[in-house]
């Protein structure tokens, strides 16, 4: 190993190359232990001085899908939700159906009545007594991230909504509460003022063992961006169509037929999209 190499990230940081994280993001992929051992050495021999980690990510990723598919779609699930785009919409939607996954009743894009004016709302959530007003912040670049004056924007709606769910009949007992998802990450004081004041906070990290990254893992609802077998014209008919997961794939593969997809192509999309959807 070569010792003081210093990496620049997305944010422009410069910190020390870390293999055992390259390992985990490897391992979280779910790639067996000979392959990883194999990428680890060969960009071992490889980096320098000042290398990004876009660069070394490529790399990886590159060796990764010349051995497993499936282990390149779930090491590539970052930058997947960076592919959602440009709209966000496709990323409201997937933020909604992983709520509905987990329990909740949700409605996307909606236009809720607050007590002093009307809001559009990205994903309204209900399950129980939890009733939560959620807003989806979609950044196409790794680099962006949420600063505080994204949840004291949110917050402020959210408060005049809840002002007006109060006076709703059947609302005395439900707790309501405001979010904010984001597929990149939170300042510390966007961290700071959302716990403050209550805000349910989600990034692709945060809060730790349940941002996106691990419910999507978890729950197998991986964004079709992710797969390796499609072009990205081909996706984006999809998105376009309001599809956004592997599992409406692997649920209705006429879809794929309905894009002009060649018959022979169809297999490995579908065996890829099928092996996503498992729960780790």
């Amino acid at each position: 190993m070569k010792n003081s190499i210093n990496i620049v990230k997305y944010s422009g940081d410069i910190v020390p190359f870390n293999v055992d994280k390259l390992k985990d993001s490897l391992r979280r992929a779910q790639a067996n232990e000979e392959i990883i051992q194999q990428i680890v050495a060969q960009i071992e021999s490889v980096i320098y001085d000042g290398i990004t980690t876009k660069k070394i990510y490529q790399m990886a990723f590159k060796m990764l899908k010349g051995k497993s598919r499936v282990s390149a779609s779930k090491y590539k699930l970052k930058k997947a939700l960076m592919e959602l785009g440009p709209s966000g919409f496709p990323f409201e939607k997937l933020v909604g159906k992983l709520l509905a996954h987990e329990g909740f009743e949700t409605k996307v894009g909606v236009i809720v009545q607050g007590n002093c004016v009307q809001h559009e709302v990205d994903v309204i959530a209900q399950k129980d007594n939890y009733h939560y007003m959620i807003e989806c912040k979609y950044h196409s670049d790794q680099g962006r991230f949420c600063n505080v004056k994204i949840p004291l924007y949110i917050h402020s709606r959210f408060l005049d909504v809840e002002k007006h769910w109060e006076h709703q009949k059947g609302h005395e007992a439900k707790l309501h509460k405001g979010g904010v998802y984001t597929n990149t990450r939170f300042t510390t004081d966007a961290i700071q003022y959302g716990k403050c004041v209550g805000l349910l906070l989600t990034s692709w990290d945060y809060p730790m063992g349940n941002g996106l990254k691990d419910r999507i893992d978890k729950s197998g609802l991986h964004p079709l961006t992710a797969l390796t077998t499609m072009t990205k014209s081909e996706k984006t008919k999809l998105l376009d169509k309001g599809i956004v997961l592997c599992k409406e794939l692997h649920e209705k593969p006429t879809l794929l037929n309905q894009i002009g997809i060649d018959k022979t192509r169809h297999k490995k999309i579908l065996e890829d999209s099928e092996a996503l959807c498992k729960n780790n």
